[in-house]
Parts: structure tokens; C-alpha cells; sequence
């Protein structure tokens, strides 16, 4: 199941996207809600990952616009450091029960 990354910073997204492929998740990552849309249309990504960047609005948008392209699972982020602690011991846990429930 794929991940998709939402995210305002690009530096701290390609961070999210180090650790989780380091951890073998298939993760990809945006910085812009069109970027976001134009991937979930696809209908390939499981996992929506918005960071905590993301404007309200636009947050709430990106999460009805998932709900319709097969997301099954939304994990809301505010990234703290270390970074690749907090992905592993917050984002993998709830990646990984979004794929066992299948």
C-alpha cells in the first residue's frame, strides 16, 4: 500500500521520505494540494500523511478529496524532532495497521 506525503516544506517531506523508505514503506511526497490531487487521483495511495504545515482549509479539503480516491487511512502530522524517531514511532504504527487491515 502506498503512501502519500503532504506536506508544506519540502526539506522535512524529503525527511518523512527517507525514514519511511529506509523502513520499506512505498512513500511518495508533495508540497502542493494540486500535486496531492493529481497522485490521488491515481487511486494508488492507502495512506495520506498531512503535515502539520497545512492550512485548515486546505487540510480539510485534501482529506474529502482523499476520502473519494480509495485513501483508507488519513494520519494527521506535526513533525517533531528527531524526525526519523517520531515518523517510526508515529506514522510507521498507523501505516502498518492501515496494510493489515487491507
Amino acid at each position: 500500500m502506498r503512501t502519500l506525503v503532504l506536506g508544506r516544506t519540502p526539506a522535512r517531506v524529503a525527511q518523512v521520505l527517507a525514514t519511511l523508505r529506509a523502513d520499506g514503506f512505498d512513500a511518495e511526497g508533495v508540497s502542493t494540494d494540486e500535486e496531492a490531487r493529481e497522485l490521488l487521483e491515481t487511486e494508488e495511495f492507502g495512506v495520506l500523511i498531512v503535515g502539520g504545515g497545512v492550512e485548515p482549509d486546505s487540510r480539510a479539503a485534501i482529506k474529502d478529496f482523499a476520502a473519494q480516491y480509495r485513501v483508507r487511512r488519513v494520519i494527521d502530522g506535526a513533525l517533531a524532532e528527531p524526525f526519523d524517531a517520531y515518523v517510526r514511532g508515529e506514522f510507521e504504527p498507523l501505516i502498518r495497521k492501515a496494510i493489515s487491515r487491507g
